[in-house]
């Protein structure tokens, strides 16, 4: 079948290698612009835009996409169906409306939920036991088009963000592997209407998000812990310094055990929450390297009763 594929990470990445290795004929690739990155500010490429120039694949990372030059280039490629995986931005109707089969998305939940730009990280954060991915056929709207094809893990209780992106990531070119072959023989998939009333949306994060408010229960702290890595990350105050924490356990579900953010048990760093506890098992304190908690605890003996938060 031929292809014209839009993605930009990873995620992205790992779909259109599928398509190459099924034999579809990818006729371009478009990504964003290279973006400057570390302390030299070196312009570094999209892994889609290494994906596609490995296997010999024109690129596009136009600025651009209202303008209407971006339809044209379409228009004269002349693909069958337009493949869209994590682009990060939306296609305008003049994009969408260029391939007879339309324009195909993999999107990193089980839709109608989570419709927006983090819908693993937002799983984690409210702690949902089942993830997956959707292709849908794109419209104008948010992640609100018909549904073509689902595949769904389960996720584990102390499995983080980014832990899940990976697998959900190897999943999404699995779907569209499956959903590819649902066009074979020129016609247009089955697909369903998504029930809007069962939305819920998955807007992007920022890093003021981190501040972990330890008045949570338990659950809902470790599931912050785990969701916001590994960005933002998950933070606190220790001794006026920032405490990263980037894993957990959950040390006890039920109970008032000590003031929202004191620790309990400072061998272990056991800290109490509005209900509950949690152990910290990987942390970093501001300036200093990311430890697992016993490494960490060797150099810092903590004090029963302290407090984490603003003022500690």
């Amino acid at each position: 079948m031929k292809i014209v594929f839009f993605g930009t990470p990873e995620f992205a990445a790992a779909s259109l290698k599928r398509l190459i290795e099924d034999g579809h004929e990818v006729l371009a690739a478009f990504t964003r612009p290279d973006m400057p990155k570390g302390r030299g500010y070196k312009l570094v490429p999209p892994p889609v835009k290494e994906m596609a120039m490995e296997h010999g694949i024109p690129v596009f990372q136009p600025t651009k996409l209202k303008n209407g030059e971006v339809a044209r280039q379409l228009r004269e490629m002349g693909p069958e169906i337009v493949v869209v995986v994590a682009y990060g931005r939306i296609l305008p109707r003049a994009i969408l409306d260029v391939p007879p089969l339309g324009c195909v998305n993999v999107h990193g939940s089980l839709l109608p939920a989570y419709r927006g730009s983090a819908p693993i990280q937002w799983a984690v954060l409210n702690g949902e036991k089942e993830a997956g991915v959707t292709t849908m056929y794109m419209e104008e709207g948010l992640d609100c088009g018909d549904m073509i094809l689902k595949m769904s893990v389960p996720v584990g209780e102390n499995e983080t963000s980014e832990e899940l992106y990976d697998r959900l990531e190897a999943l999404g070119a699995e779907c569209l592997s499956e959903t590819m072959k649902l066009f074979e023989g020129g016609k247009k998939a089955p697909a369903v209407p998504q029930d809007d009333s069962r939305s819920s949306l998955a807007p992007m994060l920022e890093k003021a998000m981190g501040k972990l408010d330890f008045s949570k229960t338990a659950q809902e702290v470790h599931n912050w812990i785990r969701g916001m890595n590994s960005w933002p990350s998950a933070f606190t105050k220790y001794n006026g310094k920032l405490l990263k924490i980037h894993r957990s356990i959950i040390e006890q579900q039920e109970g008032i055990l000590g003031k929202p953010g004191e620790v309990i048990d400072p061998e272990n760093f056991v800290v109490a929450c509005g209900k509950g506890s949690v152990r910290f098992t990987e942390v970093q304190l501001e300036g200093a390297k990311r430890l697992d908690a016993k490494t960490f605890l060797r150099g810092k003996a903590l004090v029963k009763g302290k407090v984490l938060g603003e003022n500690s």
